[in-house]
């Protein structure tokens, strides 16, 4: 294998993994309220329709993100709706979350099927960008890829160092101790399933607007699927979602090497 090769191996999964990490992240937040919402895949895919149109119409990718997290957020809103205060349960909720998410995004993408947007180009970091094999794979990326690091960071302080993660916490082990003390269960969860659906929508507002920028149906391919099973297998543990995404990462994007 050569060192063109290898890094092009590597770059390709780091981007391709980019996705897995926002959704997985924000279902790990989630989760860890004690709410569990299998509702990512519909929420991605209309995150991704939501951020495409955005940005075809405004021509700014900030406002497709912007667009994608806030329709990820309304249909989060919507399964918390049901299962925090209609107390409804949270299983068949969210399967129903992620069927409509997924024809809704159809629905509404439809006339766009057959538009493209042009690409966000790289950015590029001086000298770090020319080491050997690592340099454009971390340092070369586009700036979705490094904000997905800098949100990683934040989420680690926050769930090891930060009262809020302690509460967090608190509430997804005990509830019921938690309200005792005085702590808004219900806000907490609130807070926790509407970042999930944020997560989600950027994570499909990437796939749309920064991986292909285009919108196809069915484009997010059971990445939503992949990512709940990824917060499991990484057992609730953030660095463990890192590597486990890219490893995911890295087998989808397999395929296309091994072909050629």
């Amino acid at each position: 294998m050569t060192a063109e090769l290898l890094t092009s191996i590597l770059f390709a999964t780091v981007v391709a993994g980019t996705p897995l990490v926002l959704v997985a992240l924000g279902e790990l937040v989630c989760e860890k309220s004690g709410m569990l919402n299998l509702g990512a895949e519909g929420m991605m895919a209309l995150g991704a329709v939501a951020g495409f149109i955005a940005t075809f119409l405004t021509g700014s990718v900030w406002l497709g993100v912007a667009a994608g997290m806030l329709a990820g957020a309304l249909l989060a809103l919507i399964f918390g709706v049901i299962t925090i205060n209609l107390m409804a349960n949270q299983v068949a909720t969210g399967l129903a979350v992620a069927i409509f998410g997924v024809g809704l995004a159809a629905f509404i993408g439809k006339p766009f099927e057959s538009q493209v947007i042009p690409a966000t180009p790289a950015i590029v970091i001086p000298l770090l960008s020319e080491i050997p094999i690592v340099g454009k794979v971390f340092f070369q990326q586009q700036s979705l890829v490094y904000l997905t690091w800098i949100i990683f960071g934040g989420l680690v302080w926050f769930l090891a160092k930060s009262r809020g993660g302690l509460i967090l916490k608190a509430v997804g082990e005990s509830p019921a101790s938690a309200h005792a003390v005085g702590i808004p269960v219900n806000r907490v969860r609130y807070f926790a399933v509407l970042f999930g659906g944020a997560m989600a929508g950027l994570g499909g507002a990437f796939l749309s607007v920064f991986y292909t920028p285009m919108w196809t149906e069915g484009m997010v391919a059971g990445r939503g699927w992949i990512a709940l099973a990824l917060v499991v297998f990484a057992t609730w543990r953030p660095w463990r979602v890192l590597l486990g995404a890219y490893l995911f990462g890295g087998v989808l994007i397999s395929q296309f090497f091994v072909q050629s």
